[in-house]
């Protein structure tokens, strides 16, 4: 591969996910923030009840923008993503668990304390 291919396809590799942040930004999701919550108690042994990940291969998800979750829990379920754990939890969520799901963790706060090297 020549080093024009490998930066056309860095490039590709890097504008996919941001068109796709993109054009789905002005999607609205109808996730239901309280049901979230209560759905979330299942999730909270990796990625905590506050989104912040209790185990070393689970990522934090709080505050994460809620299309971008929904897409994550939508390739879980299909099967498109693959995780040991979310491969037993995803397929048992209807698309409403997904949306409300999304919209909890994606209505947690945060917050960055003191940046390294400050």
């Amino acid at each position: 591969m020549t080093a024009f291919s490998r930066t056309a396809m860095l490039a590709v590799q890097l504008l996919v996910p941001v068109c796709f942040l993109v054009a789905t930004s002005g999607v609205s999701q109808a996730g239901d923030v309280k049901a979230g919550r209560a759905k979330a108690m299942m999730c909270q042994a990796c990625h905590g009840l506050d989104g912040l990940s209790k185990t070393p291969d689970a990522p934090n998800i709080a505050g994460q923008i809620e299309p971008y979750l929904v897409t994550q829990l939508q390739e879980f379920k299909s099967g498109l993503r693959k995780n040991d754990a979310m491969s037993v939890v995803a397929p048992s969520l209807s698309d409403k668990d997904i949306d409300d799901l999304a919209a909890y963790f994606a209505a947690i706060e945060i917050s960055v304390g003191k940046l390294p090297g400050q």
